[in-house]
């Protein structure tokens, strides 16, 4: 088990944004879109190498629901319907340190499948 995990899950009064502080103190701020578009789901993750998909349009999407899961992680639902990813601590860690790195790949994704981040569609 990881010597880290979050102290505080604080989600933004406008929905957009969560808030995490892990135990060391190290604290991000990471966007509904992100934690929704890199969600460790199988739906977008695939069920294995090569299968993951680029999901579109969802700029505006919110956090409406944060489910614990044991002691190791969160479920978050999305007000787009999404709620099967379980986010553990370490990919919640993940996400804060190279968020910017992933959510960078995710946009040449979509730039190379033609997709926007404003426009739904069926992912790919």
């Amino acid at each position: 088990m990881s010597d880290l995990w979050p102290t505080e899950l604080r989600v933004s009064k406008d929905r957009q944004r969560l808030l995490v502080t892990f135990n060391d103190g190290a604290s991000f701020d990471l966007s509904a879109e992100m934690l929704r578009v890199l969600s460790p789901s199988a739906e977008v993750q695939g069920h294995g190498p090569g299968q993951k998909v680029t999901v579109p349009g969802k700029r505006n999407v919110a956090i409406i629901a944060m489910t614990p899961t044991g002691n190791y992680a969160v479920r978050i639902g999305f007000d787009d319907f999404h709620d099967t990813g379980i986010f553990t601590w370490s990919y919640l860690r993940e996400l804060g340190e190279k968020g910017e790195t992933l959510f960078a790949e995710y946009e040449r994704d979509l730039a190379e499948k033609g997709m926007s981040r404003d426009m739904s569609e069926k992912p790919r």
